[in-house]
């Protein structure tokens, strides 16, 4: 397994799905937004002490604000992260939205949605601060915390920030393609209330219909 599997595999299957329809010369600069989304995401989950996921996210943070040339090797995501060619640095603002969600449950609507903003951040700086890739990223953002969210205050919350939502599709950027496919995949999920991971065989027809022509 090299090194881009191994980053890959880390990534839930909607987002494997929506990856395989990059482009060829974006494909290595979206797996490393995606696997990094996942890397914080997996901080916060598994730290048990609201202190020690700042120092991780902190941590992520210096890297994300240094140049490539001073990182450590042998870490894959970072090496995957130097095909930004520079730009990496746009993408600190995640650390910042996952850091929001190492506070106590309850957490107030604002809070996910500063998380949603940061990861459509992300997307957007992918493709030189597409606004339609924003407001698609934070869609489909706000579907994912949803999904994944036990709190059932925290749960309504966030799926009446996402109801409220545009919903509209666009043609967007070739770069921005797997995230054309993570927000119809979105919009279908968050239709019939259910999981955005849970993919059937309606759901893999309609990402080969956007993979294909975009939306």
């Amino acid at each position: 397994m090299d090194a881009s599997d191994s980053l890959i595999a880390t990534l839930p299957h909607a987002r494997r799905l929506a990856l395989a329809y990059a482009p060829a010369d974006a494909r290595v600069r979206m797996l490393a937004l995606l696997a990094l989304d996942v890397r914080l995401a997996g901080i916060v989950r598994n730290s048990h002490e609201p202190m020690l996921a700042q120092l991780r996210l902190a941590w992520w943070r210096e890297q994300l604000q240094q140049d490539g040339s001073a990182w450590p090797t042998g870490e894959p995501l970072l090496a995957a992260l130097r095909s930004w060619g520079g730009g990496h640095a746009a993408l600190a603002v995640l650390a910042d939205g996952w850091e929001g969600m190492a506070g106590a449950a309850p957490l107030a609507p604002a809070v996910f949605d500063r998380l949603a903003e940061a990861r459509a951040a992300g997307f957007a700086a992918l493709a030189d601060g597409d606004a339609e890739g924003r407001r698609m990223g934070r869609n489909w953002a706000l579907v994912d915390i949803a999904a994944r969210l036990s709190h059932p205050e925290e749960r309504a919350g966030v799926l009446d920030l996402a109801r409220e939502a545009d919903w509209r599709g666009a043609s967007l950027p070739r770069a921005l393609r797997p995230l054309a496919v993570l927000h119809g995949l979105s919009r279908r999920a968050l239709h019939r209330g259910g999981n955005l991971d849970r993919i059937g065989p309606g759901d893999l027809l309609a990402a080969l219909r956007i993979g294909l022509i975009g939306r």
